[in-house]
């Protein structure tokens, strides 16, 4: 566990041992946004997902602590060859934009902070957990989604502020929102 000042970060793979913490989390921050009645955020469904995202290589999670609560959790994977996470964007990009080796791009697949934790724009847990889970990456640049139409954009602007850009749109579950494409490349600023 690592020491950053009043938070502590647990860094692991074992996403079985953590799984419960990470759908409770996930179930109250998504209905303190009033996003559960949304069947791409039911518990199962993101389960599903979790489970999957769990599965890939260099799969990682990050769960941020205080006092022994826990605050947030982030987690991601490299995308490996024949990736289908460029597949679904609504203006196809290049080949050589869209080819993956295992070590071009870092996905994160999720960053959610628990209400008492959370900082202002571009501050506190969230890009704490954010810079944390790049800061050991040796990939090229960091690809995450956001839907730009929660929070009147307010997230879509703090990814902006860390070194994220706006690359066109996907949907890549039939359930899910057309989110936006976020890039920061390259992936250390």
């Amino acid at each position: 566990m690592t020491d950053t000042g009043s938070l502590h970060l647990l860094r692991t793979d074992d996403v079985d041992k953590h799984r419960q913490l990470i759908l409770d989390i996930h179930v109250e921050v998504r209905t303190q946004f009033g996003l559960m009645d949304d069947p791409f955020n039911a518990v199962d469904r993101f389960d599903e997902r979790l489970t999957s995202y769990a599965s890939r290589d260099g799969w990682e999670v990050i769960i941020a602590y205080q006092d022994d609560e826990p605050a947030g959790y982030i987690f991601g994977s490299p995308l490996v060859r024949g990736s289908l996470w460029w597949s679904s964007m609504r203006e196809p990009q290049p080949d050589d934009f869209t080819h993956e080796t295992g070590s071009r791009t870092f996905a994160v697949q999720e960053v959610l902070v628990r209400e008492a934790f959370r900082g202002t724009a571009g501050a506190g847990t969230s890009r704490l957990l954010h810079e944390t889970l790049l800061a050991e990456r040796t990939e090229e640049r960091a690809t995450l989604l956001v839907d730009p139409t929660r929070s009147n954009g307010r997230l879509k602007a703090v990814y902006e502020s860390w070194g994220y850009r706006d690359i066109g749109a996907q949907q890549p579950f039939a359930d899910s929102p057309v989110f936006a494409t976020m890039l920061r490349d390259p992936l250390h600023q």
